[in-house]
C-alpha cells in the first residue's frame, strides 16, 4: 500500500478546483465481499442485460464452433497430408515449440519485472526494437520477394519503436514511480491467476495451431477462409482472457486503494468469470475498435496542423468524435465493471467523467506509458516466439518459413498481452481510485507533482509559440 501523503502534498492537492461529490455513491464493494459477487449497479437497463447475455452466448458459441472446426480440419489434414505433399513432422514441431516458448518467455518476463522493475521498463524500449528487427532480417533471409517485403515492414516497425523510445525517455521516471505505487503489493494469489491465464492461452493456442495446420495441408481458397476465422477467434478470445484478468486484478486493487481493504485475486477472478463475462466480452470488442479509430483521428489531427482553415475545422470535428468514442468505451471502465457490476458503456462513461473532473488528470493518463510497456513487452515475446519457429523451420523446410514465422509472432504477442494484464489492471485501479478521492491519505504526491510539471511545460510551450507568432507578424509588417 502506498505510504500516506505528507502535509505538503495535502496543500498541493487543495489548489485544485473543487468538485461536488455525488449524493448517491455506488455501494461499496466491501459489503459484498463475503457474498462472492460484485455489488449490483444502481440501474441495469433491459438493453444492457440483453447485450451482456448476447455477447456471453456469442463467446461460448464461437468457442464451441471453432473447436469443432479445428477438430475436423486436424483430422482431415492428417488424412490428406500425403496426397497434398504436406509434411506435418516439419510444420507442427517448430510452431508448437514456439507456442511453448511464448509461455515460458511471458512468465520469465514477470519474474524480471517483479525483481527489477526499473531495468525491466528500460529494457522493454530497447529490447523490443532489436528483436523485431531480428525477425525482419530473418524474413529477408528466406529469399523470396514477398518474404523480403514483409521483412522490410518488420524492420520499419523496429525503427519506429526506436524513435518512440527516444521520444518518451523523459516520461520513464514518472512511469517507474506510478508502477511502483500501483504494483508494490499485488493482491494475494495474483501469481496463480496470471499463471493460469498464461497456461490457458498457451494450451488454447496450441489447439488452434493443429487446426491451422490441417487447413494448410490442402491450401484451397476455403482453407484460407478457415485460417482467417481461426485467427480472428484467437485474437478475440485472447482479448477476453486478458480483460477477465484485468477486471479481476483491478477490482482487488481498487478495493485496496479506495477503501484500504484487501481482496483475494483468485476470488475476484472467479467472480468475474461467473458474473461479469458478458460485460468483459463487450469491452473486449469495443476497446480495440475505439483505440484504432481514436489513434487514426489523432494521426489526422497531427498531420492537419493549423495552417489550413478547412483542415483545422476538420481536425476539430475529428477530435469531437474521438472524445465521444472514448466516453462510450475505454479501458478505465473495466475497473467499475469489476467493482460495481456496471455495464461496460456505463462504466466507461462514469470513470471517464471522474478522470476528466480532476484538473490535469486527463492529460496525464493520456500520456501514460503502461499500455506502451505492455504492448512492446508482448511484441518482444512474439518476436522471441517467431525467431524460435522461424530459425527452426528455415533449417529443415524453407517453404514453410514465412507462414510459420508469422503465426508464431501473432500467437506469442497475444500470450504476452495476457501475461501482462495484471500490470495494467493495477495501474487502472490506481488512477480511478485517485480520481474519485484525490485528497485521500492513501495517495502520495506523485500524481499532483506530475500534473503540475505537465502544466508548467504546457504553459512554457504556449508562451514560446506565442512569441514565435509575434515574431512572424513583425517580420511580415517589415
Amino acid at each position: 500500500m502506498p505510504t500516506p501523503a505528507s502535509n505538503g502534498h495535502a496543500s498541493r492537492v487543495q489548489i485544485q478546483e473543487p468538485r461536488t461529490r455525488s449524493p448517491l455513491p455506488p455501494p461499496s464493494p466491501i459489503a459484498f465481499k463475503e457474498q462472492g459477487r460484485p455489488p449490483p449497479a444502481a440501474q441495469q437497463t433491459i438493453t444492457g442485460k440483453l447485450f451482456r447475455s448476447l455477447f456471453k452466448g456469442l463467446l461460448f458459441s464461437q468457442l464451441t464452433l471453432i473447436s469443432l472446426l479445428v477438430i475436423v480440419l486436424t483430422i482431415r489434414g492428417l488424412i490428406l497430408a500425403s496426397s497434398h505433399q504436406f509434411l506435418p513432422k516439419k510444420w507442427y514441431p517448430p510452431l508448437l515449440a514456439s507456442v511453448a516458448v511464448s509461455g515460458v518467455a511471458s512468465l520469465a518476463w514477470q519474474c524480471i519485472f517483479i525483481y527489477n522493475r526499473s531495468r525491466a521498463i528500460k529494457a522493454t524500449f530497447w529490447l523490443s526494437p532489436i528483436l523485431t528487427c531480428s525477425v525482419g532480417i530473418l524474413l529477408v533471409l528466406i529469399g523470396s520477394a514477398v518474404d523480403a517485403g514483409i521483412g522490410a515492414v518488420f524492420v520499419l516497425f523496429a525503427v519506429t519503436q526506436s524513435l518512440y523510445g527516444c521520444w518518451i525517455t523523459p516520461r520513464l521516471e514518472y512511469t517507474d514511480k506510478i508502477l511502483s505505487l500501483s504494483t508494490a503489493f499485488p493482491p494475494a494469489r495474483t501469481r496463480e491467476v496470471v499463471s493460469l491465464s498464461v497456461v490457458i492461452s498457451v494450451v488454447y493456442s496450441a489447439f488452434l495451431v493443429t487446426g491451422i495446420g490441417g487447413a494448410t495441408s490442402t491450401r484451397t481458397n476455403i482453407d484460407l477462409l478457415f485460417i482467417s476465422v481461426i485467427l480472428i477467434s484467437l485474437s478475440w478470445t485472447m482479448q477476453v482472457l486478458k480483460n477477465v484478468q484485468q477486471v479481476a486484478i483491478s477490482r482487488a486493487r481498487y478495493v485496496n486503494f479506495a477503501h484500504g481493504e484487501d481482496m483475494d485475486a483468485w476470488g475476484a477472478f472467479r467472480v468475474t468469470v461467473r458474473h461479469l463475462i458478458g460485460s468483459v466480452c463487450i469491452g473486449s470488442t469495443l476497446v480495440p475498435i475505439i483505440v484504432l479509430i481514436r489513434g487514426s483521428i489523432r494521426s489526422v489531427n497531427l498531420m492537419s496542423g493549423s495552417s489550413d482553415e478547412v483542415m483545422y475545422s476538420g481536425a476539430d470535428c475529428f477530435s469531437a468524435i474521438a472524445n465521444k468514442l472514448i466516453t462510450c468505451g475505454n479501458r478505465w471502465g473495466f475497473v467499475h465493471v469489476g467493482t460495481y457490476d456496471k455495464g461496460f458503456v456505463e462504466a466507461s462513461s462514469d470513470t471517464w467523467k471522474k478522470l476528466r473532473s480532476t484538473v490535469g488528470l486527463e492529460k496525464l493518463i493520456d500520456s501514460d506509458l503502461t499500455s506502451s510497456i505492455c504492448f512492446l513487452s508482448a511484441v518482444s515475446v512474439g518476436a522471441v516466439s517467431s525467431l524460435t519457429a522461424g530459425i527452426w523451420v528455415l533449417l529443415i523446410h524453407k517453404e514453410y518459413a514465412l507462414e510459420v514465422t508469422l503465426y508464431a509472432f501473432i500467437i506469442g504477442y497475444f500470450v504476452g498481452r495476457v501475461a501482462l494484464a495484471w500490470l495494467q489492471g493495477c495501474v487502472l485501479a490506481y488512477y480511478v481510485a485517485y480520481s474519485e478521492d484525490p485528497q485521500s491519505m492513501r495517495f502520495d504526491g506523485t500524481i499532483p507533482d506530475r500534473i503540475q510539471r505537465l502544466q508548467m511545460l504546457s504553459a512554457h510551450r504556449d508562451n514560446r509559440e506565442l512569441e514565435v507568432g509575434r515574431e512572424r507578424q513583425d517580420s511580415d509588417y517589415c
